[in-house]
């Protein structure tokens, strides 16, 4: 079906690619920064929380730029309009496409091959062709909204084909792609059958960012298999036909805006929530938290495991200690999610049956979202973060539990298999296969000297403090505009005489 724009929106000027009303910057992501709601009947649109979002509102503002993007509702045809600082070209998907795309291909064959396969991926023809479809749908449109010369940046493993497909409709533009997600071994990502269109597609940016340095390798050395071409110093040249570009490949490690949690978590309503969190934990002496979507990459059942283990050999009480996870539901209708979640709430069920009381839970476990404020103010009423997943792009939640403590305080167990790991060393790092050094860990960080404690949180708070989300961003689109400067005039565009 067809929706016009809801009331409180104004449409968009239509644009032509090069002429008046094109933008001049354009992201480009699955899902646009916006969220339906409804109240009391009414439906309007509200801006969707997140560390990309918050990062690119004031380049949206400065350049009134567009964002490409999915609404949310499948089967449903939106026209572009304005929200917020946002102009907003919603891309439409079928409900067939979101189960082959977006559940099937996005999340089911590329999310757990480049989480180094910790669930199995599956392999479909019919899946691929609907990526490719649908990738061609986000370029098209990107296209059509794009200014002559302007500056797009794609985002994430769901659009891994829209830069060269971009590149051969608007070889004008100047294109950036930063991938949130690990990027596999070459011995992993060869097992995908189509990694030679995944490579060419992610081949037609001029900057490909990625996570962590070994990301951008593990890209450089899978082009260089598959592909046949040399990275040297981050750079190398593409050809097809007459076109020639050269494409950069670098790490930009993402960040959180620190400043905005800070500030949220020295309002005194939400200090008084973390002591009310703490008063109907019962007062424990120290208080575990986890908090994932619920995702098997997260490390979840190894963490609680690892604290059954410590209730049963007697290192951990209940009463004096709690343990509390909160898992967003995530992607419930694919299978392995369905199945995690089942396991997840199995091992709950047991460990709470064995060593509950009265008085106290042993695992308070929450299925469901809270709003930001309340995970604020449930990281000040936590003594120990548990942070345990078995592979992660960067996770941003460790970074915001540290930009939470502004007294120093807290411990956090960091994962040596996330990104966030290469730069807050002052965490207690593991390796959370290991379950007796995790639960090593966990009574270290428990009985770790507050001294010692504040020494560790202090040294990573001026990280976290000192890099955020926004200077990731500058940092990215001053590296790609720099890129294409030293490339020289872009095909389609005539040189200033």
């Amino acid at each position: 079906m067809t929706s016009d724009p809801h009331p409180d929106q104004s449409p968009a000027p239509a644009a032509a690619p090069g002429q008046e009303g094109g933008y001049d910057f354009v992201v480009v992501s699955n899902r646009l920064p916006v969220e339906r709601t409804v109240e009391a009947g009414e439906a309007s649109w509200r801006r969707s929380p997140g560390g990309l979002v918050a990062a690119l509102s004031p380049v949206m503002a400065r350049n009134a730029g567009a964002w490409v993007g999915w609404h949310g509702a499948p089967d449903e045809v939106l026209e572009r309009f304005d929200h917020d600082v946002f102009h907003l070209a919603p891309v439409p998907l079928s409900a067939q496409e979101v189960a082959d795309y977006y559940e099937g291909f996005s999340n089911a064959t590329l999310w757990p091959l480049y989480h180094d396969v910790i669930a199995p991926p599956e392999f479909h023809r019919t899946w691929w062709n609907a990526y490719r479809t649908v990738n061609r749908r986000f370029a098209e449109r990107t296209a059509e909204v794009a200014a002559q010369g302007a500056t797009v940046w794609v985002q994430d493993y769901q659009l891994q084909l829209v830069p060269r497909l971009l590149r051969e409709l608007r070889p004008d533009l100047t294109i950036g792609f930063f991938n949130h997600i690990p990027f596999p071994p070459l011995e992993i990502f060869g097992q995908l059958p189509w990694r030679r269109a995944v490579l060419e597609g992610l081949a037609g940016a001029d900057l490909i960012g990625f996570q962590r340095p070994g990301d951008a390798q593990n890209f450089q050395r899978c082009v260089r298999r598959f592909l046949d071409v040399s990275f040297k110093q981050g750079q190398a040249r593409f050809r097809d036909g007459e076109d020639e570009w050269t494409v950069h490949a670098r790490s930009y490690p993402i960040s959180i805006d620190s400043a905005a949690i800070e500030e949220l978590a020295s309002r005194p309503e939400v200090r008084r929530r973390a002591e009310e969190i703490r008063h109907e934990l019962g007062d424990p002496e120290t208080v575990f938290l986890g908090v994932d979507r619920l995702d098997y990459t997260k490390g979840i059942l190894h963490r609680i495991k690892a604290y059954g283990e410590l209730l049963e050999d007697g290192s951990l009480t209940v009463g004096p200690s709690v343990l509390v996870q909160v898992a967003n539901p995530s992607r419930e209708r694919v299978e392995s999610y369905v199945h995690l979640r089942e396991q997840v709430e199995g091992l709950v069920g047991h460990i709470n049956g064995q060593f509950d009381t009265i008085s106290h839970t042993a695992v308070r476990y929450l299925h469901h979202g809270y709003p930001f404020e309340e995970m604020v103010a449930l990281y000040l009423a936590t003594d120990v973060m548990l942070v345990t997943s078995l592979r992660d792009g960067m996770n941003l939640v460790a970074k915001e539990y540290v930009a939470a403590r502004a007294d120093g305080s807290g411990v956090l167990v960091l994962s040596e298999f996330t990104g966030a790991a290469e730069q807050l060393k002052q965490a207690l790092l593991v390796n959370p296969h290991d379950i007796d050094g995790l639960k090593a860990t966990m009574v270290r960080a428990k009985e770790m000297p507050p001294a010692e404690a504040k020494k560790r949180m202090r040294a990573m708070r001026r990280h976290v403090m000192g890099h955020d989300v926004t200077g990731w961003s500058e940092t990215f689109l001053r590296d790609l505009a720099r890129a294409r400067a030293e490339a020289g005039p872009a095909a389609g565009q005539e040189e200033e005489r």
